[in-house]
């Protein structure tokens, strides 16, 4: 065996122990290290999860808020709906009643005359006579026409003029449309007066 000095002994003693300074130094750092390592480890996994969990929290209320907006927006828009649909409504209601308020000032218009009338002297032109009662053929549209029982006939009378000149033109007319027989008669009350000169 080699022989060793004691002086390089004690170096190589003083190099060991410098050594195992070196060592236990650089293992204290490791050590700090390794502690700042999982406390920043644990200090990031905390705020990942602190992080995570505010997304979530974030993410669970929008969508609540966003829910309730819509549901709300939807209500809202239901309510618009339904407020448009009765006001649309109202409106149909509100035209359908000045429809009938028209037609029903037509109708009195039309009474009025036809009383006034029933209580002077006019002239229609007589069209045709039936045996049987035909109130089919008396049309709605034709508000001047006279339905008249002069027995045993119901006859059709078109127009109700003033003067028997006014009915003379309006005979002509219609004997000129194909209406032949067509003659001039004066009615009074609703009842047929006499059969005047068609010229």
């Amino acid at each position: 065996m080699p022989f060793i000095e004691e002086s390089d002994l004690l170096e190589l003693h003083k190099d060991i122990d410098k050594a195992q300074i070196i060592n236990e130094r650089l293992l204290d750092q490791i050590k700090i290290k390794n502690k700042e390592l999982k406390r920043s480890k644990v200090q990031r996994n905390v705020l990942a999860v602190i992080t995570g969990l505010f997304l979530v929290g974030t993410f669970g209320i929008t969508t609540y808020t966003a829910g309730l907006s819509t549901s709300n927006s939807l209500e809202n828009r239901n309510n618009l709906l339904v407020s448009i649909d009765s006001l649309e409504a109202h409106k149909a209601r509100i035209d359908n009643l000045r429809k009938q308020n028209e037609e029903l000032s037509l109708v009195k218009e039309f009474y009025l005359a036809k009383s006034f009338l029933d209580k002077e002297t006019i002239y229609s032109v007589q069209v045709k006579s039936f045996v049987d009662n035909n109130v089919t053929l008396a049309s709605e549209a034709l508000t001047n026409t006279l339905f008249v029982k002069t027995n045993p006939f119901y006859s059709y009378s078109l127009g109700n003029f003033e003067t028997l000149q006014e009915a003379q033109k309006f005979r002509k007319q219609l004997v000129n449309l194909g209406f032949n027989d067509a003659f001039v008669a004066s009615y009074k009350d609703g009842k047929r007066l006499q059969i005047e000169d068609p010229y």
